[in-house]
C-alpha cells in the first residue's frame, strides 16, 4: 500500500440535507438512519476501518453540533474533532484541509458524507494511485446515451459515451498540492463542483480509478430506499405485520389529541398521557410487529414521568426500535371510530405528523375514519376507538 506515508480523510457533511428529508424524517440526510445507523456514522466508520488511514476529520454544519455529538463513534485519536463548514462545499473542504495543516499528511482523501456505502476496494485503489499521480478520482463508465443541448429543448449533439465517466468520492490528492490549489481557487470568481475539478484547473494530473455502482450518493428521499435495498442484499429480510387496538373515554375538556394533532371538541380523552388513542394503537401495532409487547410495557401508566406526555414520544420509541434492528416501516394503516369530532378535515395533517415521527413518507400512512352508526359506547359519544396495522421489514433472525 503506502509504506510510511500518512493519510488523512476529510468527510464533508456540512450541508443541510433537506432534499432527502422533506417528506419523512426531518433530520438532515447525513443524520438519518440507514438500517439502524446514521448515514454520517456509516461513512466515517468506513474510513476508520481502513488501517492505512491515520486521521479522519468530519466537516459539519454550524447548527449540527448536537446531532454530531449524538453519533456513537469510536475512533480514538484517529477521529479528529469536527470542523465547522463554510457557505458551500468548496469552502467546507478548505476548512477541513486547513484544519489538517498542523499534521501535514502526505495524502488526503476528500469524501462526501452522503456516500455511506463506499467500499474498502474503492478507497484502496485511490490511495494506491497516489503513489504515481498527483490526484486520483474513482469513476464508473457512463452507460446511458448522453445528449447535449444549448437551450434544453432541442438536441445539439450526441456525446461519445465511451469517453464519459461519472465521478465519485473519495477523491485523493497529495496534501500540499490540493491545499495550495484550494487556496488559489478560493480567490477566483468560479465555484468548482468537486475537488478533482480544482486539481485539473491547477494543472495537476488526475488518474482514474475504478468506482462502484454501490457507491451511490444519497441526494433525494428515494435514494434512501435504494441504499436500504443495497444493504439488505447483505442479509435476508422478512416482512412482519403487527396490529394495535386502543380505547379511551371522554371526560371534561375542550380538545382531543388524535394522530398527533390537537382537535377542538366538547370533551377531551381520558388517560395518563395525552390519551392520543390513535397513536397508542399505532405504537402497539409496531411493537407487535417487533414482538416487543405493548405500550404499557415500555411506558407504564404507573410511572409519573409519563403524566400528560405527548404520545408521539411513544411512537418514536417504537419507530426507533425498528431502525435500531436494521429494519424499516413499510406502511401504516389506521382506523378511527367515533361519532365526533369529525376526522376528515384533519387526515392530511395527521398523516404528515405520523410520517414525520416514523421517518417515512406520508404516502405510506393511511388513515380512515368511521362511525359506529350510533351503536355502543362510541355511538353514545362516550369515547373513541382506534385500530392500527403496521407492516415492518426486518433482517431475518433464523
Amino acid at each position: 500500500m503506502t509504506g510510511q506515508r500518512s493519510i488523512a480523510v476529510v468527510v464533508v457533511a456540512a450541508g443541510r440535507g433537506e432534499r432527502a428529508t422533506a417528506n419523512g424524517d426531518p433530520s438532515p440526510k447525513q443524520y438519518r438512519k440507514l438500517q439502524g445507523k446514521p448515514v454520517l456514522q456509516r461513512t466515517i466508520e468506513a474510513f476508520l476501518a481502513q488501517p492505512e488511514v491515520d486521521w479522519v476529520v468530519p466537516v459539519i454544519h454550524s447548527g449540527h453540533a448536537a446531532l454530531y455529538g449524538a453519533l456513537k463513534l469510536e475512533g480514538g485519536d484517529r477521529l479528529l474533532p469536527p470542523v465547522t463548514g463554510g457557505a458551500n462545499r468548496q469552502a467546507s473542504v478548505l476548512a477541513g484541509l486547513t484544519s489538517l495543516s498542523p499534521r501535514r499528511p502526505d495524502f488526503v482523501l476528500i469524501h462526501d458524507a452522503a456516500r455511506p456505502l463506499v467500499s474498502p476496494e474503492v478507497i484502496s485503489d485511490v490511495v494506491d494511485a497516489l503513489a504515481s499521480s498527483d490526484a486520483a478520482l474513482p469513476v464508473v463508465p457512463v452507460t446511458d446515451t448522453i445528449k447535449r443541448s444549448a437551450d434544453g429543448r432541442t438536441v445539439a449533439a450526441t456525446e461519445d459515451r465511451n469517453t464519459l465517466f461519472a465521478a465519485q468520492t473519495p477523491q485523493g490528492f497529495r496534501f500540499p498540492q490540493i491545499l495550495s490549489a484550494h487556496l488559489r481557487a478560493g480567490r477566483v470568481p468560479r465555484e468548482f463542483t468537486d475537488d478533482a475539478a480544482i486539481a485539473e484547473w491547477a494543472g495537476l494530473t488526475v488518474a482514474l480509478t475504478p468506482g462502484s455502482t454501490r457507491n451511490i450518493k444519497i441526494t433525494h428521499s428515494e435514494d434512501f430506499a435504494r441504499a436500504e435495498r443495497l444493504l439488505g442484499g447483505e442479509k435476508s429480510m422478512e416482512t412482519r405485520v403487527g396490529s394495535g387496538f386502543d380505547v379511551h373515554a371522554f371526560e371534561a375538556g375542550n380538545s382531543v389529541w388524535l394522530g398527533g394533532v390537537e382537535i377542538a371538541h366538547t370533551h377531551k380523552l381520558k388517560g395518563h398521557s395525552d390519551a392520543d388513542v390513535a397513536l397508542h394503537a399505532l405504537t402497539d401495532a409496531i411493537y407487535g410487529a417487533l414482538g416487543e409487547g405493548d405500550i404499557g410495557k415500555h411506558f407504564p401508566p404507573s410511572d409519573p414521568q409519563w403524566k400528560d406526555a405527548a404520545s408521539s414520544i411513544f411512537l418514536k420509541h417504537a419507530a426507533d426500535l425498528v431502525a435500531d434492528r436494521g429494519g424499516r416501516i413499510v406502511n401504516i394503516d389506521l382506523t378511527i371510530v367515533c361519532e365526533a369530532p369529525r376526522i376528515g378535515p384533519h387526515v392530511e395533517t395527521m398523516k404528515a405528523a405520523i410520517a414525520g415521527v416514523c421517518g417515512i413518507t406520508s404516502g405510506r400512512v393511511a388513515i380512515k375514519a368511521t362511525t359506529s352508526e350510533e351503536l355502543g359506547f362510541t355511538g353514545r359519544r362516550e369515547g373513541i376507538v382506534a385500530m392500527a396495522t403496521a407492516s415492518v421489514e426486518l433482517p431475518r433472525e433464523d
